[in-house]
């Protein structure tokens, strides 16, 4: 088989040694038992899953029955398989040997194969970007953005063209990734777990992080008002409208808080979609209505993380890191 049709597969693990001393590649839900026994579709792998995680949510059931079909199914012996291990920072990187096999002695990672690993090499020779794809939150997945990155590495003179004496141009796009993913994350939490009133009490505690004074309003009351928000003791008044609705946001709406505001207030409208062409226009035509869509929500999310309530940062869990970005020029 040539190189061209080998997949390049890629996984993680919490069992070192299983997959270095004793050449192994393994996944885990031992509880489902050999998947050989369940017919090679989807939605019969789907149904079984079921039988043991019946409370999963339709993503994870969707992520993690793609992952058991295709470490069964799809691998093939002869595709290589890329391991980064945390304990040395090295990049293993083998071939697949044998088909799938149930051990049903294993304390955890039952669903294996066997691999022979052809070389080790540090995550410093590879590019920004290849690490990046590795890192994937699966467990099991298909390399693909760096794969001949990778299959390069097991030629002989890889280490001469090592990518560590050279600059890396995936940096950029790496972090930019990186920002990207932390966003969406940050907005598909807001919309599962922030409907109606709920994201109405979010906003007035961020307005709070950025040193406003606020007040929300009863549920169903004050003309639509949904917070009252006050620099500091003295006018102007802020009336906020919150709208936590998947469509995106018409003129006829932030006309309705214009409605409401009395001489000297201003508005902003808050919601986690996007406003229409005409509820733009008119946005740009009344400066003393702000509009501000779910994209620039998450970055003022991002801004002032740290003074947020402890529950709404338990709903969103962050940590601060460093990533790298370009050289400035």
């Amino acid at each position: 088989m040539a190189d061209l049709e080998k997949k390049i597969w890629g996984i993680h693990t919490q069992d070192e040694k299983l997959f270095l001393k004793e050449d192994k590649i393994a996944i885990g839900w031992k509880e489902i038992g050999n998947l050989l026994e369940i017919p090679a579709n989807r939605e019969d792998f789907k149904t079984k899953y079921m039988q043991f995680f019946p409370d999963s949510t339709k993503g994870s059931v969707s992520t993690c029955v793609g992952m058991l079909y295709r470490f069964c199914h799809e691998v093939q012996i002869g595709d290589y398989v890329v391991y980064p291990s945390k304990s040395d920072r090295m990049v293993n990187i083998g071939e697949v040997t044998s088909g799938y096999m149930y051990d049903s002695d294993a304390h955890e990672y039952a669903q294996q194969r066997d691999v022979k690993w052809l070389k080790h090499i540090p995550r410093t020779s590879f590019s920004q970007g290849a690490l990046y794809e590795i890192g994937s939150a699966l467990s099991f997945f298909a390399v693909k953005n760096y794969a001949d990155e990778f299959l390069s590495a097991l030629d002989k003179g890889f280490k001469k063209l090592s990518v560590a004496n050279e600059e890396d141009d995936t940096v950029g796009a790496t972090a930019e990734d990186i920002i990207e993913n932390t966003k969406d994350f940050i907005l598909k939490e807001l919309s599962k777990n922030l409907k109606g009133y709920a994201l109405e009490e979010f906003v007035a505690d961020l307005l709070r992080t950025m040193g406003y004074r606020t007040t929300v309003s009863p549920q169903g009351g004050d003309s639509g008002i949904d917070i009252t928000a006050y620099k500091d003791e003295l006018p102007p008044r802020i009336l906020v409208q919150v709208k936590s609705q998947d469509s995106d946001i018409k003129e006829t709406t932030i006309q309705s808080l214009k409605g409401a505001m009395r001489e000297g207030d201003y508005g902003l409208f808050v919601t986690l979609s996007n406003y229409t062409k005409n509820a733009q226009k008119y946005l740009e035509s009344t400066p003393i209505i702000r509009g501000i869509n779910g994209t620039e929500l998450v970055d003022l999310i991002l801004k002032y993380y740290d003074d947020l309530d402890n529950k709404y940062k338990k709903m969103i869990p962050l940590k601060m890191v460093y990533i790298p970005v370009p050289k400035q020029t």
